[in-house]
Formats: structure tokens, sequence, C-alpha cells
């Protein structure tokens, strides 16, 4: 059997969910958990929103690109590894900084970390669509129960809709979204040859290079980089953006798309949670009941089918 025909024999066969990708996945939602309150940290510092992506990036792809070298396993991407390249390196990474680094300079860390995430709303219909998953009633449930989740999270009808930059703000966050959940698809239904790992600093390179004229033409103003804001930044760029991003690559190729994308909303969550903590975001109990529900959602897209 071909490498391509492998994601459709694995989004058809009722299997288990490997216990691999699992914790790739618990990896990602822990460590991108917890840059988005150091992000939101950086930039009360003063540090621009869109410096501190570019900088995410660049730091994210000289600690890659060392430790592949450190690894022996530094090689160049092959043709059949494009798709995926340009989907990690252009959407996953490069547009979903953009966006949501732009938007976190008008909203709380809280709900950038929630609408960000949501990429079930456009990883449903594609992964129908493109892949032609078949989508059991079990994984429907486990879906509607974390976007009611994510309702609760954000609270829509708390929002004052008039605020300047509340508007595109969202539609930034949810641009955002939209690019990670199409990098999901693209890549289950490209794999690549070379293993994610070896994709990852030319995924980040790809990245830092896309985001530098953007940063150029919307930001030229570095802004004030204080001690914290720079040991923000060394957080999120050496440890948590390329480990958080091998762990994402990772488990969009080992986990059917639609628990990979209901897994992420874990995520927001936990960026919530880390923002009450050490922001002193309000603690409510919509954060604790929207919580609970895309926790309960991921419980029930991770349960093993019943044999036919």
């Amino acid at each position: 059997m071909s490498v391509a025909a492998a994601p459709r024999r694995i989004l058809t066969r009722r299997e288990g969910i490997p216990p691999a990708g699992l914790l790739q996945l618990l990896g990602s939602v822990v460590l991108f958990g917890g840059a988005w309150p150091f992000t939101k940290y950086a930039v009360q510092q003063g540090a621009a929103p869109l410096w501190f992506a570019e900088g995410r990036a660049g730091l994210s792809c000289v600690s890659a690109f060392l430790l592949l070298a450190a690894l022996r396993r530094l090689r160049l991407p092959v043709r059949p590894d494009l798709p995926a390249l340009l989907g990690v390196g252009l959407l996953q990474i490069g547009a979903f900084f953009a966006f949501v680094h732009a938007a976190v300079g008008w909203l709380p860390a809280g709900r950038t970390a929630v609408l960000a995430n949501v990429t079930s709303i456009f990883v449903v219909p594609l992964s129908v669509i493109v892949l032609h998953e078949s989508i059991s009633a079990l994984r429907w449930i486990a879906t509607a129960i974390s976007l009611a989740g994510v309702i609760v999270l954000i609270g829509p009808w708390g929002i004052d809709w008039s605020q300047p930059g509340v508007l595109i703000g969202h539609a930034f966050l949810l641009s955002a979204g939209a690019s990670w959940g199409v990098t999901i698809i693209l890549v289950r239904r490209f794999p690549p040859h070379s293993s994610m790992l070896e994709l990852l600093p030319w995924c980040l390179a790809l990245a830092s290079l896309m985001l530098l004229p953007i940063l150029l033409a919307e930001a030229p103003q570095p802004g004030n980089w204080t001690p914290g804001a720079l040991a923000a930044v060394g957080f999120v760029g050496l440890l948590a953006g390329p480990v958080g991003t091998w762990c994402v690559m990772q488990a969009a190729v080992t986990l059917p798309a639609l628990v990979a994308s209901i897994g992420f909303l874990m995520t927001p969550a936990a960026g919530l949670l880390l923002a009450t903590v050490w922001l002193g975001e309000p603690l409510t109990l919509s954060l604790a009941l929207g919580s609970a529900l895309i926790l309960a959602g991921v419980v029930v897209a991770a349960w093993p089918p019943r044999e036919a």
C-alpha cells in the first residue's frame, strides 16, 4: 500500500486512537497553552505584537536547525514534502502567527487563545468533503459538545462589540483558526515523505521569511522590549514554539483530523487557566464550565469505537 493511501486507511477503519498521538496532542496543548499568557505579558510590557511573532518564529527556526544538526538529521526537503512544507510554513505557522499576534493587542489573552484554536469549525466539513472521512455519530456529538464549550468560554453575549478593534480582532482570530484547520486537512491528504521533525526547521524558516515583509510594512517600530518581554519571547521561541509545533505536526499526521482538531481545543482552556493565574484575568463560571465541556468533547472524540 502506498504512503498516500495510508491516511485513508486510518480514516476509514474503525480502530482505536494511537496513544503516541494523544501524548503529542497533550504536549502541544501544554506548550501552546502556556505561550498565550507569555505573549500577552510581552505585549503589555510594550513589545510590538508582530515583532514578537517574528522573534518567536526566528528563535524557533534557529533552535530547530541546531537540534536537527546535532541529531545529524538535517537534510533538504524532497518534492513529496512540498504540500506539507508550504501548508505548515505559510498557513499553520506564518498566517497563524500574523493573525493571532495582530489580534492579541486588542483582545484578552484568554479570548485570543480560545478563538484562534477553533479549528473544528473548518475541519469537520473539510474532512468530509476533501478526505471523505466517515465521521461517526459519537464524534459529531463530541464536536457539538466542544463547540458549546467554546461558545461558553467566549461569552459573545458579554462582549461590547462597539469597542474599537473588537470586530477586526475576532475576524483575525477566526482567520487564524481557518489557516490551522486547512493545514490539518492538507497534511492528512498529502502526507510528506520526510518526518515532521525533519521538516520543522524549514517550515519555521519559511514562516519567518513570510512574516518579515508584513512586519516591516505594518510595524516598523519594535516597541519597548523589557527584560521580561525578552524572557517571554525566549521561552516561547526556544521551547514552546519548536517543540509545540512538532507535537502539533505529529498529532495532525497520527490522529484522525476530527480528533486532532477537537483535541487542540484544550489549548485555549489551558491558556485561559494560566492567564487567570498569572495575568489576573478573572476566573468565572463560564471559564470552568466551558473548559469542562471542551474536555468532555475531547474524551468523547477519543473514545475507542466498538468493534463492528
